[in-house]
């Protein structure tokens, strides 16, 4: 699975763009405290935070993609914030729940 062929997965639609890159680890978490201290091994982050903060901490993490779950809708500083750190960001009306689970079904089938 690559990080441009998750939106499809998850009926997402893409917000900012990423390089598509090998996704091998999909971290879930709304606190961002634990997102920098175990979503670093990720290339995915399943959140439903909305705001330039996620951006930075998915930066300083070292994640690439970042999938909003519940239509959440970010705000035009974290889009551009996003472009600036080369980070895609994904929007899907599914839960975290699904989202998690489809990405990792899709993770277990490519093993």
């Amino acid at each position: 699975m690559t990080t441009l062929a998750i939106p499809a997965l998850i009926d997402g639609e893409l917000l900012s763009g990423t390089d598509d890159i090998p996704v091998n680890a999909v971290y879930t978490s709304d606190l961002l405290s634990d997102v920098m201290a175990h979503g670093r091994s990720a290339e995915v982050l399943v959140t439903i935070q909305a705001h330039n903060n996620t951006v930075a901490v998915a930066s300083i993490a070292g994640i690439r993609l970042i999938v909003l779950c519940n239509g959440r809708q970010p705000d035009e500083a974290m889009l551009a914030s996003a472009r600036e750190e080369g980070i895609g960001i994904v929007r899907t009306q599914l839960s975290q729940f699904e989202v998690s689970g489809r990405l990792w079904k899709a993770l277990h089938e490519q093993q």
